[in-house]
């Protein structure tokens, strides 16, 4: 079936799926395949549950008048979402980066919602399966889109942007993460830049951070809007910057106070602040959208747990996020203060000296207690007083269980793979 008469019988559906376990009803489904399953031995499973029709490239499960046989799921699920793109013709930002992608693609939502009817990656649906999906969930009440995309090594940004066509891009950063996959941070760089290169080559618009010099010469020949803490030659300037814990930012004499900690989140702010600011949102509507937004799913939660306050940021962890998290953690007014990290994955052949690097700038640290765990954290074991190691979860919730917590401000950081968020309860 081509992709235009698939796209008939997609806009008879109520939504898209991929798991049978989330089947909603008329919905369409697409047989993926993955390492270990095959969804279509799913397919009639799928009819059952009330799907309207189901997408296969097998055919010996073409056995209902319901059953889509293409040649590759994955492939018509990729060209279908392009086509639907094309048929909304709504403008599309799109943005990457090392670090803060998810939190800052939810604030330039909150902000972007105040003047459009707008649809955002949900959580962090942002590679080849996780793109097509989003802009799928697109229809025609859908004024803007925003488009969130992850990668781990080269051409994947690329091939993103290809499927998504937008229309404005911003890259949060370039910073240490996976590493293994881009090869070194120079890597990451390039990696990340095939959206400048995509924007570029379309004649399209990025939103730069003017504080960030590697930004700056990578788009000094794209039509660009730029937001600066430093200079106000920028579009956007931001008047100043505080944290403790929370951030509050002053631009155009209009004071913020986000729910989000720490001065890592920033220029995530700022973003959304210049994104709002370009798109025509009203000043006062960006200072009512950032201050309405309560970070969620482990990302710079503030959690009480009795007397103890809880910075809850395990969703996931690499040397640059980890090291400013840190940093902003040591600088916080608190005489009590409990470190709980986890290892960094995805740093290929440098992770244990990336690890070694967190450990040695908490060395001078002694009124820290600081908790390690994760193999490649407990391969840099130090003999210090008020450092603890531990090769497993499994031996940290051994001891946490004897630990006691009063007063104390408690930050817990670490890759996605850790799930740290279990430390919760062991503390009362």
């Amino acid at each position: 079936m081509n992709i235009e008469n698939l796209h008939r019988l997609f806009l008879e559906c109520s939504s898209v799926s991929t798991d049978t376990r989330k089947i909603e009803k008329d919905c369409m489904f697409f047989a993926l395949k993955g390492a270990n399953f095959d969804a279509n031995e799913f397919a009639n499973e799928a009819l059952k549950k009330g799907a309207k029709y189901v997408v296969i490239d097998n055919s010996a499960y073409n056995t209902d008048n319901r059953t889509i046989l293409v040649d590759d799921v994955l492939t018509a699920l990729q060209k279908l979402s392009t086509f639907h793109r094309d048929y909304l013709g709504l403008p599309i930002l799109a943005l990457t980066g090392s670090n803060g992608k998810t939190t800052t693609k939810e604030l330039i939502n909150v902000v972007l919602s105040k003047k459009f009817e707008t649809k955002a990656t949900k959580g962090n649906l942002n590679n080849h399966i996780g793109v097509p999906l989003t802009l799928l969930s697109f229809n025609n009440e859908t004024e803007f889109g925003i488009v969130e995309m992850g990668a781990n090594h080269q051409k994947e940004i690329e091939f993103l942007c290809a499927i998504a066509k937008p229309d404005f891009g911003y890259i949060t950063n370039f910073g240490k993460a996976h590493l293994e996959g881009f090869g070194g941070v120079e890597g990451v760089i390039k990696g990340k830049s095939e959206m400048y290169s995509y924007l570029q080559s379309n004649d399209k618009t990025v939103f730069v951070n003017f504080d960030d010099i590697i930004q700056v010469e990578k788009t000094s020949s794209i039509k660009r809007f730029t937001f600066s803490q430093k200079t106000s030659e920028a579009n956007v300037f931001i008047q100043s910057v505080s944290a403790n814990p929370f951030v509050e930012i002053k631009f155009s004499d209009i004071q913020i106070n986000s729910h989000l900690i720490g001065l890592y989140n920033a220029n995530n702010i700022n973003a959304a602040i210049a994104i709002g600011r370009y798109f025509g949102v009203d000043d006062y509507e960006i200072k009512e959208a950032i201050e309405s937004y309560i970070p969620e799913n482990n990302r710079s939660q503030i959690i009480k747990k009795g007397n103890n306050e809880i910075i809850l940021d395990a969703y996931n962890a690499n040397p640059s996020s980890m090291a400013v998290a840190i940093d902003n953690f040591l600088n916080l007014q608190n005489d009590n203060k409990v470190l709980i990290i986890g290892d960094m994955f995805e740093l290929g052949e440098t992770s244990l000296d990336e690890h070694a690097k967190i450990v040695s700038m908490l060395k001078d640290f002694s009124d820290v207690r600081c908790y390690f765990v994760g193999k490649d954290f407990f391969s840099n074991k130090e003999d210090l007083n008020h450092f603890h190691f531990y090769a497993t979860f499994e031996n940290l919730s051994k001891e946490l269980i004897h630990e006691s917590f009063s007063n104390a401000i408690v930050l817990i950081k670490g890759s996605r793979g850790m799930a740290l968020e279990r430390v919760l309860e062991f503390i009362k």
